[in-house]
């Protein structure tokens, strides 16, 4: 979640955010029928108007607050996009049908308690909130003080957090990562099953490549796309 403040442990910084990515790896997440929609892309700040895009699990209102969450968590600034332009709502709403299933009641739960409280105190939904706004009460909730999570805020705000790097992160055919702006926001040149010697020479300077490991046929699509299994090919 951004914040002006350097000092503040309970927010996590983009820095940290990114290094928590690095230990992460590809994220599991599977594929099904689309019922909702959620923000496909948008401009920076909250006034935008993005195009919309069918998902699977979310409710409508569910996904305004999630994508609006996930925007605070892990923002774009002058680095870069970040992960309402890497689609990590996307990505998290395809994995509630998948690996993450078991995590639908917290997400209904939690993301209904944090737009309550945005109307109680402010009047209105919290995707409709300032950015400042928005941080405060994601604030309160990592320190629990916001009733009702299950099992707590803290565990709430750190699950969305987790899923949201997943997301961002991870292979872009688990419906994160668009266009590939988190891998290029780690510097991470992309996956090659061959790697030549002039390639290795280069380094950090290897230009990216931008394909998903499914993008190759050793990876069975259909497959992966079932089971959530990352990497489950022929």
């Amino acid at each position: 979640m951004a914040s002006n403040s350097k000092d503040d442990p309970a927010i996590p910084s983009r820095r940290n955010l990114l290094k928590s990515a690095g230990l992460l790896g590809t994220a599991i997440a599977g594929a099904g029928s689309a019922t909702h929609v959620i923000a496909a892309e948008s401009s920076s700040g909250n006034q935008s108007s993005p195009v919309r895009e069918a998902l699977e699990t979310l409710s409508s209102a569910e996904a305004d607050t999630l994508e609006a969450m996930v925007d605070r968590i892990l923002p774009s600034d002058d680095a870069g996009p970040g992960a309402r332009e890497a689609r990590a709502a996307h990505y998290i709403d395809r994995s509630l049908a998948s690996d993450h299933a078991s995590s639908r009641s917290l997400y209904a739960v939690g993301l209904t308690l944090l737009n309550e409280h945005a109307l109680q105190t402010h009047g209105l939904d919290f995707h409709r909130l300032n950015a400042e706004q928005q941080d405060a009460i994601l604030t309160a909730v990592q320190n629990d003080e916001i009733p009702g999570f299950n099992p707590s805020g803290a565990g709430f705000f750190s699950m969305v957090k987790s899923h949201t790097i997943q997301g961002t992160f991870s292979d872009p055919y688990y419906g994160g990562n668009r266009n590939f702006v988190g891998w290029d926001m780690l510097g991470y040149p992309g996956v090659r099953l061959a790697v030549s010697e002039s390639e290795v020479a280069q380094g950090e300077n290897l230009a990216p490549n931008h394909q998903s490991a499914y993008d190759s046929q050793s990876f069975t699509k259909t497959q992966a796309g079932r089971s959530g299994g990352a990497g489950r090919g022929n």
